[in-house]
């Protein structure tokens, strides 16, 4: 990395690019963060569409507050008969593993992310829609390699990608998965983003696209109205804010669910320092298994008694709320002026079928195991769901800033607390803190952990048997943290995760 004044964060290099030439174009970390959230929709289509959703957490210079922009999808307004939907289980391949998901028209909620790219544009930046649109654009007309990353990640959600002859011609041209190093591009999304930044987001409401999704919707079994259109808006929320070491941590608040459970986290080690016991891996471990509990047991027992019982409000807000927590990329940005960008966003895995021909896919998140204990077609009417997702700004008492943020589903959590933990208490540099082992415990007790952590506790997690996962290298499993910094002084600091092939530039 070169000296600079301005820090880019993000999980492509085209994203990573095309931040840091709006910052190069004069423009502020907000600018920079739509255009990163533009070139997503094209280099990072597996985890971000136009058809989907996301956060923004954005914070001012010199400000001590910090505004969340939560344009994450909501359930539809009007729910059709089951027999009525295009809804079907595909398998995922992850090699040791496979998971199913469920897609189909039926398995989209109404997408956010458009109002919310104008809703922070208007709130937030100081360069025209249409230059913040170029470079992905630019990207999606003439070309790019395709990542072994983004490649493998074609692999996993083959029958997703292969569903629809319309998915197939742009992901399996000829009827075969394109592969790492040949040039992906997708001439009719070009053509739609340039739409989109001439016309703004009425082009999703009463414009070609919003028609388009309409009528696939009500002619090929999906719940998607003009009333939902129509209806959706962005929600500006106050973040939830949580002090850990000195600094402020501001945190995605509910309806999602990140927060509080990241918070609650803190909190727990908070309780164990003030013991005198360590904050290491095994004090991490114990940290993860009464959040795993608190979520349990819908903030009732310890949470109650942790923090004064704040934050088990928090977790029980969060979980009135039905879940979608899978497929996520970040983007995190930080400029000469101070102003810090933490940018979420989500599309599922795509529900299989092109929008008309306008070269993205609408996400499946009514196809979320999660989403209603009541079963998968038994969701809450016009219900902004609940997300794992969690952009999040660090303020440390001289003066430092970062932003940072993850993939990883129910892994972002405990990515963004060891990352947290790893600056604010064992005084680590970015890239150190990111590339840190990283160990995980599910609800059901199973300690996944990566190579590198201390010995000891490697003795403790695998005499657990087969409640242990001990991982040959690092793994995208454990998310892939992009992160931003800041001192006072000005000097900036960037890491993308290697985990996810993350890139990091200084401007």
């Amino acid at each position: 990395m070169r000296n600079g004044t301005s820090v880019v964060a993000a999980g492509h290099e085209l994203t990573a690019n095309a931040a840091a030439e709006i910052l190069q174009d004069g423009g502020n970390a907000f600018d920079a963060a739509l255009a990163g959230m533009f070139m997503t929709f094209v280099t990072e289509a597996v985890f971000s569409s136009p058809g989907g959703g996301g956060f923004l957490m954005a914070r001012r210079a010199g400000s001590d507050a910090a505004t969340l922009f939560d344009c994450f999808v909501e359930t539809p307004r009007k729910r059709r008969a089951q027999d009525e939907v295009e809804f079907f289980p595909i398998h995922a391949d992850f090699g040791p593993a496979k998971q199913e998901f469920h897609i189909g028209l039926g398995s989209s909620a109404t997408p956010g992310v458009v109002p919310g790219l104008f809703a922070m544009h208007e709130a937030l930046c100081r360069l025209p829609m249409k230059r913040l649109a170029e470079p992905a654009v630019r990207a999606a007309r003439a070309g790019f390699p395709l990542t072994e990353f983004q490649a493998y990640l074609f692999t996993v959600i083959a029958p997703i990608l292969t569903a629809s002859e319309s998915v197939a011609q742009i992901f399996a041209p000829g009827g075969k998965l394109m592969q790492a190093g040949e040039t992906f591009r997708n001439e009719e999304l070009a053509e739609m983003l340039s739409w989109l930044a001439e016309d703004g987001a009425r082009l999703f409401l009463d414009g070609d696209v919003g028609k388009a999704i309409v009528e696939q919707s009500l002619s090929l079994g999906g719940h998607l109205t003009y009333a939902d259109l129509k209806h959706y808006r962005v929600a500006l929320r106050g973040p939830l804010y949580w002090t850990h070491a000195g600094a402020t941590v501001a945190l995605n608040p509910p309806p999602a669910a990140s927060g509080a459970l990241i918070a609650f986290g803190l909190a727990f080690l908070d309780a164990l320092a003030e013991d005198g016991r360590a904050l290491d891996a095994l004090a991490l471990r114990r940290a993860m298994e009464a959040t795993n509990e608190a979520r349990a047991t819908h903030g009732e027992g310890l949470a109650e008694r942790l923090a004064g019982g704040v934050l088990a409000k928090e977790i029980r807000e969060a979980q009135r709320h039905p879940a979608a927590y899978r497929g996520t990329t970040h983007i995190s940005v930080i400029d000469g002026e101070g102003n810090a960008a933490s940018v979420s966003l989500s599309n599922g895995e795509g529900n299989g079928t092109i929008v008309g021909k306008f070269g993205f896919m609408l996400n499946n998140m009514l196809g979320e195991e999660d989403l209603a204990a009541g079963g998968l077609h038994a969701w809450r009417e016009g219900t902004r769901l609940s997300s794992m997702m969690a952009p999040t700004i660090i303020l440390e008492p001289d003066g430092t800033v970062t932003a940072l943020g993850t993939g990883g589903s129910n892994r972002i959590r405990t990515a963004i607390l060891q990352v947290a933990v790893n600056l604010l208490d064992r005084g680590m540099s970015l890239d150190d803190a990111v590339e840190a082992p990283r160990l995980h415990v599910e609800k059901c007790g199973t300690v996944s952990f990566e190579p590198g952590l201390p010995e000891m506790a490697q003795a403790e997690f695998r005499a657990l048997g087969d409640k242990a996962h001990a991982w040959p290298d690092r793994n995208l499993f454990f998310g892939g943290v992009h992160a931003a910094r800041r001192n006072p002084k000005g000097g900036v600091e960037g890491a993308g995760d290697p985990r996810r092939q993350g890139v990091a530039l200084i401007v």
